[in-house]
């Protein structure tokens, strides 16, 4: 399995009461902390389908402590301690078209895994609403994070914005995942950093003029 450096994360209920350690613009809010599919916002962005690419799927250690004892390794979500035993884990790359847009990691019940995921090549979302069950996403946080792989394969250096949330059917935790997004889709967004996006913006402004008396 890949694994991340986590630079800092924030919980999304602390993140009501401070600021991010780093300014994020608008765009970037609504992809992050929004409840909407990513599956649909990079196809509608990209104007091309999904296409999961299976990076590993295996039994995960009952309790998933930081990665290899490094303190500067991204640990599970915690989250993740909410799901039944024993679990498994998933990392996929998302490319639309020949570009990686993304990459998500999920942990599941294994029994729940068998169920939900057969079709191993298809986005979660789409196998989870493929008989169209209801569901409800819930953001727990965001940081950013940096990774040798993700710079290879994003071409692009980092640090990444990244995320993780669960999906909660009839009241029940039924998966957490951690999601990591291309600077690539700055080309749609805009800049992340929000520092950017306003001297951007305000290169543009036309200066406001009052005719003289």
């Amino acid at each position: 399995m890949l694994h991340l450096h986590q630079l800092w994360g924030i919980g999304v209920e602390t993140l009501a009461l401070e600021a991010l350690p780093v300014p994020l613009s608008g765009p970037w809010r609504l992809l992050l902390l929004g409840d909407g599919s990513p599956t649909r916002h990079l196809e509608s962005l990209s104007g091309l389908p999904v296409e999961i690419e299976l990076i590993g799927m295996g039994p995960e250690p009952n309790t998933p402590p930081l990665l290899a004892g490094d303190p500067d390794l991204a640990p599970a979500p915690p989250e993740v301690s909410e799901l039944a035993l024993p679990l498994l884990r998933r990392q996929v790359w998302l490319r639309c078209g020949d570009q990686t847009l993304a990459w998500a990691e999920s942990w599941w019940n294994q029994h729940q895994a068998d169920a939900h995921l057969q079709q191993r090549d298809q986005p979660i979302w789409r196998s989870l609403t493929s008989n169209r069950a209801e569901l409800f996403r819930e953001v727990d946080g965001v940081a950013q994070v940096q990774a040798a792989w993700l710079e290879q394969r994003f071409g692009r250096p980092g640090p990444f914005w990244c995320r993780h949330y669960r999906f909660f059917r009839a009241g029940q935790p039924l998966t957490v995942i951690r999601e990591v997004f291309s600077p690539a889709l700055e080309r749609w967004l805009g800049a992340a950093d929000d520092t950017i996006s306003n001297r951007s913006s305000s290169a543009f402004a036309r200066p406001v003029t009052t005719a003289s008396s």
